[in-house]
């Protein structure tokens, strides 16, 4: 199945395409700048080296991209990519008027049809693209693919806490905070997709269990922010482990 061809793809798709404009400011707003920090963290855990060729899956306005190719150097590559043609318009844009020179392509794809050769890429990242996809199982399998024998995926996402208060936070932040400061721009409707998003996403444990049976050798989900935040770290190994 390709995330494309189903009509809640085309929703979520037509809903990234409608918060592109304002999608980065938001996130700086809503974080505090904070988001910017998470995602370093990720390229960090994501182990990128000179010279590797770099997966940026559902890259969206392009911020881990080009934190990867600053990692591979001038001799490396990256590839973003993004279904939301509005998003990879505004990645291409940043792209250029911020440092052209990076190594980065940016490609209209789909994260459950990847367009690459299997073993493909020495290392990739995923900024809050995992919970969107109408597939997750299928997402890490076509991720497994494309990733070499020994080479490490980040994947950067909400989380739901565990905890009766850091749940209820949660709840109170993107109900009185999130969605009203969205509302401004006129993206109600868009930003309250978050929640019901949240409430379907697998925890860090089950995402931890999904990435195993993928077929990833190791697989460790790291939780901060008051555990409203994850990363899920992966790594293929050297034989197929896929159950």
């Amino acid at each position: 199945m390709n995330q494309e061809s189903t009509p809640q793809a085309t929703e979520i798709k037509a809903l990234f395409d409608r918060i592109a404009p304002i999608y980065d400011r938001l996130n700086d707003w809503l974080s505090l700048g904070q988001h910017r920090i998470w995602k370093m963290m990720s390229v960090k855990w994501s182990n990128p080296h000179q010279g590797d060729r770099a997966l940026d899956l559902c890259c969206g306005s392009g911020d881990l991209a080009m934190m990867l190719a600053k990692q591979v150097g001038a001799t490396g590559q990256v590839i973003g990519v993004d279904f939301a043609c509005s998003q990879l318009a505004i990645a291409s844009a940043r792209h250029q008027r911020l440092n052209p020179n990076l190594p980065i392509s940016w490609l209209e794809g789909d994260a459950l049809n990847l367009p690459f050769s299997d073993n493909y890429f020495d290392c990739a990242t995923m900024g809050y693209g995992l919970r969107n996809l109408t597939d997750i199982s299928l997402g890490l399998q076509e991720l497994y693919r494309v990733l070499k024998p020994g080479a490490t995926a980040a994947i950067l996402d909400f989380h739901r806490p565990q905890t009766a208060i850091a749940r209820t936070f949660q709840q109170w932040y993107l109900q009185n905070l999130v969605v009203p400061t969205a509302q401004q721009f006129g993206m109600t409707e868009e930003y309250a997709y978050l929640i019901p998003s949240l409430e379907r996403f697998p925890t860090g444990v089950e995402q931890v269990k999904l990435a195993r049976e993928a077929g990833f050798e190791q697989a460790t989900h790291y939780l901060f922010a008051g555990d409203m935040m994850g990363v899920l770290v992966i790594t293929k190994g050297n034989s197929d482990n896929r159950t």
